[in-house]
């Protein structure tokens, strides 16, 4: 990152204070949107804002803000934009920043900084963001000659948008915002420390395309990156030629239509019993984007223990990391499969392997508990969807309802997926659902929410309202932290630790205490009637959804245990 850099520069002739050329820089961008809060280090680049207007979101705290710069950026592919102050302006983006870099977002993050002659001397507001910031961004960089600033602009989009998709944080302090000079604006950007792979090795595309021909119980793992790469096209045309079927990660979801009769559901710890148990039959694992994090495979000794394993990543990192590769593919998903496509495919005689999986699919489909009255949440989702018509754009928190959503909606488009999945992020969810319904205005967002998750950033619903955003919140409420709760009943005996939330607020209160419409519904056929008026209509509303309260999510596949070791498992 810090070889030289080989630039086409054109100057301009007008002298630009930094806080303006920071705005002529994100104008040269296309930057449309931008999600913040202002705060004394970062006030000259809020002046310059208001007299060189591009679009700011004002969220109500740094957390929702860079959330929001998350969801526009994983439904538009375009990188979201962040401002906060520094101090606690950018400690408070820490959590996005981390749960960007995990799970391969693109983001241009620009904190305030003390000013140059007082940084080190724990002046107010003075936070040391390049350190806490450097294990969890992809790049980070603090400014100290304005001249500079417009070359760090250019790397750090550049940077966050190709190869393998992360944050970038650019750190100002304000003495370079308020400093004029004439500036001279970079229009190319070459790194010769970081020049991503997209292209893959013919040798290696060769041979894969031989192991599919000699494979007998092949099996496609698809993750994020088909989605990255835009290469859900590509997927389906490669999985219908060789007759190979498909699995999902938690956020490959929508890689693949799910109602395609060669989708076997989602995979890992939650997944579908018989997309994992094709993970540990299969003889030829064709893994594209995904990395294989703990998540997914369960005990590595016993992860896919038969397969010859082939891995399409962008990010050499991957590779091997945690599974071992026989047939390594550094390259852009799109491509690879591209180059897949452009050969003869030979399709695998795997007639059997097929009719296994069909007849697997038909014997252990996902169950539901009948024990308990109440609103089913596996019900509620399928009802979402039906009302939608599959169309929505869906965001989640993490927890029960996360893994219900992804159970049960069926994602059949990309790009209509917005959830936390590498951190797990609690409060993700609604504030990834504004900047989704920013990115898509038209488009019917709707964020599915625990009761607990929703009231780590409520504070947005200000948002929602000032913008009168028509986000559909729907909060699976069962009082308690689900997960959590399902935890400690299966391995630590029913003692309930702090996972029990009796004491709510009023959520349709609250929600009225904005000017938003809300309901709580408590049956099913109440759930029914309220999600057909709301979700069809072009304004905010909340539903306080009572969900039954002792809910799990099965199959589970329990900690340390492999993919053939499911639990909660019912044919």
């Amino acid at each position: 990152m810090n070889a030289k850099v080989e630039t086409k520069a054109k100057p301009l002739k007008q002298a630009m204070s930094g806080a303006e050329l920071f705005i002529e820089a994100l104008k040269k961008e296309n930057v449309e949107v931008v999600f913040g809060y202002p705060g004394g280090a970062v006030l000259p680049l809020y002046d310059a804002l208001y007299r060189n207007p591009i679009r700011h979101i004002l969220a109500r705290h740094e957390q929702a803000a860079i959330h929001a710069a998350e969801g526009y950026a994983r439904v538009s592919g375009k990188p979201g934009v962040v401002i906060a102050t520094s101090g606690p302006g950018a400690t408070n983006l820490v959590t996005g920043i981390t749960d960007a870099m995990m799970d391969s977002l693109p983001l241009v993050v620009f904190t305030g900084q003390v000013a140059t002659g007082v940084i080190g001397t724990d002046a107010f507001q003075e936070a040391d963001v390049i350190g806490i910031t450097m294990p969890i961004t992809k790049h980070n960089y603090q400014v100290r000659d304005l001249n500079e600033l417009p070359r760090i602009i250019r790397e750090a989009f550049h940077i966050a948008t190709t190869g393998r998709p992360g944050p970038v944080l650019i750190d100002i302090p304000k003495d370079i915002a308020t400093t004029v000079t004439e500036p001279t604006f970079v229009t190319d950007v070459h790194l010769p420390g970081y020049q991503p792979n997209t292209t893959p090795n013919v040798l290696q595309i060769k041979k894969l395309a031989e192991a599919i021909a000699q494979a007998e119980k092949p099996l496609i793992l698809a993750g994020a990156g088909v989605l990255h790469g835009k290469a859900a096209e590509e997927l389906l045309a490669f999985a219908e030629e060789t007759n190979i079927p498909v699995v999902n990660t938690l956020l490959g979801l929508g890689a693949f239509p799910a109602d395609h009769p060669l989708f076997l559901g989602m995979g890992g710890m939650h997944g579908t019993y018989t997309a994992n148990m094709a993970m540990y039959e299969a003889d030829l694992l064709i893994n594209i984007g995904a990395r294989f994090d703990d998540r997914l495979t369960g005990n590595l000794q016993h992860f896919a223990p038969n397969a010859t394993v082939a891995h399409i990543d962008i990010d050499p990192a991957e590779i091997g990391k945690n599974v071992d590769t026989h047939i390594p593919i550094v390259a852009d998903a799109k491509e690879a499969l591209q180059k897949l496509l452009d050969l003869e495919l030979t399709a695998p005689e795997a007639n059997e392997w097929r009719l296994h999986l069909k007849q697997s699919q038909k014997e252990f489909p996902l169950w539901q508990s009948e024990e308990e009255e109440g609103i089913s949440p596996q019900q509620l989702t399928k009802m979402i969807h039906d009302v939608t018509s599959g169309e929505a754009i869906v965001t989640t928190d993490v927890g029960q309802h996360q893994m219900w959503t992804a159970q049960y909606y069926g994602f059949s488009e990309p790009n209509r997926w917005v959830t936390s999945g590498g951190l797990g992020t609690m409060g993700f969810g609604f504030p990834a659902a504004i900047g989704a319904q920013i990115a898509h205005p038209d488009d019917t967002v709707v964020a599915i929410a625990g009761d607990a998750g929703f009231q780590m950033t409520l504070q947005e619903l200000g948002l929602v309202a000032e913008l009168k955003l028509p986000v559909k919140i729907i909060i699976y409420n069962n009082q308690a932290l689900g997960m959590v709760r399902q935890w400690q009943e299966k391995f630590y005996e029913e003692r309930y630790s702090q996972s029990l939330l009796p004491c709510q607020p009023d959520f349709v209160q609250l929600a009225g205490a904005y000017g938003i419409k809300g309901y709580s519904v408590s049956t099913e056929e109440e759930a029914e009637q309220v999600l057909k008026e709301a979700l069809t209509s072009r304004e905010p509303v909340l539903i306080d959804c009572r969900i039954k309260r002792k809910e799990k999510v099965y199959p589970m596949i329990a900690p340390g245990k492999g993919l053939h070791e499911m639990i909660g498992v019912r044919p």
